[in-house]
């Protein structure tokens, strides 16, 4: 019953009941009688299922709605709990999504370049690709980085690499957002601190750091230390940013990764609300006020092929997200409760083969990302599956964002697909699925044991297994790939090629700065952040300090392992 009919006399209310209950069940009569028509109509030799595996019904009508919850409780208007249809009360015909591009590739040098060409094309926030060795915490000259330094992102092991990065960027003007994540703290670290050689305080700072621990674990493997200690590392940041960066958001749960090693909709949906969740009990068990570090979360999703089901999922995201944050966690300012996200189209779903088809794939998800109300979007180049975009491929990237913004009329109107029977129906079915996996989760014991038990990897692990063998028995079409491949076999198309001479640079680099900075500052600096970490203090003012004496990379991390160990992942089959 919604808010609205509750006020009304008990006489009204009980006939405007009835006059509902007639209608549905002359609906539901019809429905039945169309049903039996269309019945030995013959179909298409098709699955009629989603990505996911959903089976998808051939009419969605109001008896597909869930629940008697009435507008205002399970839509309610954009920018208002619970967020159904909108973080924001105008959303873009106040202000369009945030257009960002991942990039980094070779050095600092050659991506600052590249970033500055992004900028000048209209691009308005910019995306850090780390390579290999830095995502793993590891200096260029490191042994275990040895072939693999800039290959798949950019190379930073020092604050004078970042600082180089951002070389004529106003770091006060332009949001920076950072995928990175076992490492992160560090480099987070030092990002303040070329913004200071710019003169910017970390309370100018706008943008966010991925350092989402937690799905790494479950999905994407790149971690570095166990799951405790870096638990109580994003804690600590998100102390440090409450008081000194307000505006920075210290995290980016991610669904994206998640995805990408085969979850389905439900499952990224699930999994990543729950880590958000987790971390949300972790700052309020050290002590800090919810409102103050909540409205700081923020999240980031994978725009997959399923067109529907993608808006749908995001949507039913910031519902779930709502009401939580306010009736679990006791948050009780609405910015807390407000789900913001960026989202970035589906890398997985890129082919080698036909690679123009990426274009087309790319600007539906993107659609999609939109209808479902992203504040930030990153569109997939056409040549990404073969190797670090092209200039061109990132310009056909960034101007299909732009097309949609400025062409197609999407941004006029909010949340235009509520109110469809399916789309409305899809968002119920999802939350439903996502508080279902919510409890399996609570019955392995919770986020941290279901992944020292391989509980996560497991259920990504049977669900990427059953894709894989729909697309080759042929029940589900990949265009260009299983069908439709006109017998031309791979189309070939310009690719970056990264200089061979990054490495050797990389390493003269490093040589230069060790042998250029005080040795003195450098031992002083390490030494009291291994203290920091042993005794408990708060873990950003110690690596600053670090940053700023140009400790590199492997110096922190090793740092902190000294006290913090290590993390193996359970072997499992």
């Amino acid at each position: 019953m919604s808010t609205i009919e509750s006020q009304l006399p008990a006489s009204e209310l009980e006939a405007e009941i009835r006059r509902r209950e007639r209608e549905l069940e002359l609906l539901r009569a019809r429905l039945e009688g169309w049903e039996e028509g269309a019945a030995g109509t013959p179909t298409r030799d098709a699955a009629f299922t989603s990505i996911s595996g959903r089976e998808i019904r051939p009419l969605y009508t109001p008896l597909d709605r869930d629940g008697d919850e009435g507008y205002l409780e399970s839509l309610g208007l954009p920018g208002e709990f619970p967020f159904t249809r909108g973080p924001y009360a105008t959303m873009y015909r106040t202000r369009l999504w945030t257009m960002r591009q991942f990039a980094g590739f070779a050095t600092a040098e050659e991506t600052n370049e590249r970033y500055h060409y992004l900028l000048r094309n209209g691009q308005t926030g910019l995306s850090v690709a780390f390579d290999f060795p830095t995502l793993m915490g590891y200096d260029s000259d490191h042994p275990r980085s040895l072939g693999e330094v800039g290959v798949c992102g950019v190379a930073i092991s020092s604050l004078a690499d970042m600082e180089t990065l951002f070389e004529g960027i106003p770091l006060d003007q332009v949001s920076v957002s950072m995928t990175i994540n076992g490492p992160a703290i560090i480099l987070f670290c030092f990002y303040v601190a070329a913004a200071e050689k710019q003169g910017v305080g970390p309370d100018r700072l706008r943008g966010t750091v991925q350092n989402d621990i937690l799905k790494e674990y479950q999905a994407q493997h790149a971690w570095v230390f166990p799951p405790e200690p870096a638990l109580r590392a994003i804690v600590d940041m998100f102390e440090w940013c409450s008081e000194h960066a307000p505006r920075y958001n210290p995290i980016s749960i991610s669904g994206y990764h998640i995805r990408e090693a085969g979850a389905t909709a439900a499952q990224e949906l699930a999994f990543t609300l729950r880590n958000g969740f987790e971390y949300v009990e972790r700052g309020i068990a050290r002590g800090l006020d919810v409102d103050a570090f909540a409205p700081r979360l923020s999240f980031f999703f994978d725009i997959h092929n399923d067109f529907f089901e993608e808006i749908a999922k995001l949507r039913a995201a910031r519902r779930i997200w709502a009401r939580r944050m306010r009736d679990v966690y006791g948050a009780k300012n609405p910015d807390s409760w407000r789900l913001r996200t960026h989202c970035q189209t589906a890398g997985v779903t890129l082919t080698a083969q036909q690679p123009e088809n990426n274009v087309v794939r790319v600007a539906y998800q993107a659609l999609a990302a939109v209808l479902g109300g992203t504040q930030s979007l990153h569109t997939n180049s056409l040549d990404e599956t073969l190797a670090l975009p092209t200039e061109k491929a990132v310009r056909i990237a960034l101007r299909t964002q732009q097309i949609l913004a400025n062409e197609t009329g999407v941004a006029n109107t909010i949340d235009p697909l509520a109110g469809s029977y399916y789309v409305e129906s899809l968002t119920d079915e999802l939350e439903a699925e996502a508080e279902s996996i919510f409890d399996r989760i609570e019955e392995v014991g919770g986020v941290v044991p279901g992944i020292e038990a391989g509980w996560f990897q497991r259920e990504i692990a049977d669900s990427a297994l059953r894709q894989q063998e729909e697309f080759e028995l042929g029940e589900r079409v990949i265009v260009g790939v299983n069908e439709y491949t006109d017998g031309s076999g791979q189309i070939e198309v310009e690719t970056l090629r990264i200089d061979p001479g990054v490495e050797a640079r990389q390493r003269e680099r490093l040589a230069t700065l060790r042998a250029a900075r005080d040795q003195a500052e450098v031992d002083r600096t390490l030494s009291a952040l291994t203290e920091a970490a042993r005794s408990g203090e708060n873990l950003v003012p110690r690596i600053l300090d670090c940053a700023r004496a140009y400790c590199t990379l492997f110096e922190i991390r090793h740092a902190m392992e000294e006290v913090f160990g290590s993390f193996r992942e359970p072997v499992f089959f």
